[in-house]
């Protein structure tokens, strides 16, 4: 059976690419298809000897970048990938991917990280973000937009199984597709995340510091509470922002970015892991459950179903610090009921084999009614 494997792009190894990844170890033999591959050499060991095809926009000018400017060109770019001679396609989709042209002969699984998120719900929230809520770039940008959501409707009718990432995932597909979505969590690898039972006395709060993250408002939580320690993991675009925040207050390092193993150290020893974004699905607080360590989450999205209340964590109601503030009071008082061998059994549900197992299941059975 010949495979081909469809992503949106590679620049980063983030969740997408774990969830690539596994795909890979399914299915070795499989091509990738790509808009764009930017992945430095370092984050690439993973790939081995994958053969990756790119479209047209990795040789425009600045696509290093600035792929993101091309958006308009994603549709186009996309559809001109010949799949004609695969019996398998898989597209690993959260902006383009899903839209590849296949034929009736060949399967194709998408396995929806999201709709476009920029182009759907959160539209006004990116909108905003990036300066364009108002004016004439305002127009031009909503303008296409609409043609993307226009194509992304249409290219839905192409795909033969939709697979969510999450429950919160396949509500959104049938909201924007009207289509029905079977889910199987992502991958986590559970085995790199041990276990330990000795917690020190901070809190942790780790990602991409970018908007939606609302690390900022972690940042002001914890500098209302000065007796309580926090570490904060990540760079990015909001890191002066933060560091404003932060000030000169002692109870909070701001780490920036930081190696995987201290990574791993911080969050097997922290007494809880902090999170206030609406991911769709969220791996980091699995990662950090997989290390005995409970997780005090935004109640939206992926972690109403990553983080189980009062037993792996405790959910907040609002993204607000006063909102953190009492989360963190409330798991201060239910502490002693935490118990890490819990924690992390909560976790074990999302493990790579359980993925893999899964995604096989499904596909051998989808081909079987092809």
């Amino acid at each position: 059976m010949k495979v081909a494997i469809i992503h949106d792009w590679l620049v980063v190894n983030g969740g997408a690419e774990k969830v690539l990844k596994e795909l890979i170890d399914i299915y070795p033999q499989a091509n990738i298809y790509t808009l764009v591959d930017f992945l430095p050499e370092e984050d690439r060991d993973w790939l081995g000897n994958t053969n990756v095809t790119t479209s047209f926009i990795q040789r425009l000018p600045f696509a290093h970048k600035r792929y993101r400017n091309y958006f308009p060109l994603f549709p186009i770019a996309i559809e001109q990938f010949d799949l004609s001679g695969y019996d398998l396609v898989i597209s690993s989709s959260y902006s383009a991917a899903k839209g590849v042209i296949t034929g009736p002969e060949q399967l194709h699984v998408s396995y929806c990280h999201s709709p476009a998120r920029y182009a759907w719900d959160m539209q006004e929230q990116y909108l905003r973000e990036s300066g364009m809520s108002s004016g004439v770039k305002s127009i031009i940008a909503r303008y296409f937009l609409h043609k993307f959501r226009i194509w992304d409707v249409r290219t839905a009718n192409g795909v033969d199984k939709f697979v969510a990432n999450s429950s919160f995932i396949k509500k959104r597909i049938n909201k924007c597709y009207r289509r029905e979505a079977d889910v199987i969590y992502p991958p986590v690898d559970i085995k790199k995340f041990t276990l330990e039972k000795n917690k020190e006395d901070f809190y942790l709060a780790a990602s991409r510091l970018v908007p939606y993250k609302r690390l900022d408002l972690i940042a002001e939580a914890f500098v209302k509470m000065p007796s309580k320690k926090l570490r904060i993991i990540g760079d990015g675009p909001q890191m002066q922002k933060i560091k404003e925040i932060v000030g000169n207050v002692e109870n909070i390092e701001l780490l920036g970015y930081q190696s995987d193993e201290v990574m791993l150290h911080s969050m097997q020893k922290a007494k809880a892991f902090v999170f206030a974004a609406e991911e769709d699905f969220g791996i980091i607080p699995v990662e950090a459950q997989a290390c005995g360590t409970p997780v005090i989450a935004f109640g939206k999205g992926g972690c109403l179903e990553t983080v189980k209340n009062n037993v792996s964590g405790i959910h907040f109601k609002e993204q607000s610090a006063s909102c953190i503030i009492d989360a963190v009071t409330e798991f201060e008082s239910q502490l002693e009921q935490f118990s890490a061998e819990e924690v992390r059994l909560n976790a074990e549900k999302f493990s790579c084999s359980a993925f893999k197992m899964n995604v096989k299941s499904l596909i051998e059975k989808a081909m079987l009614d092809l």
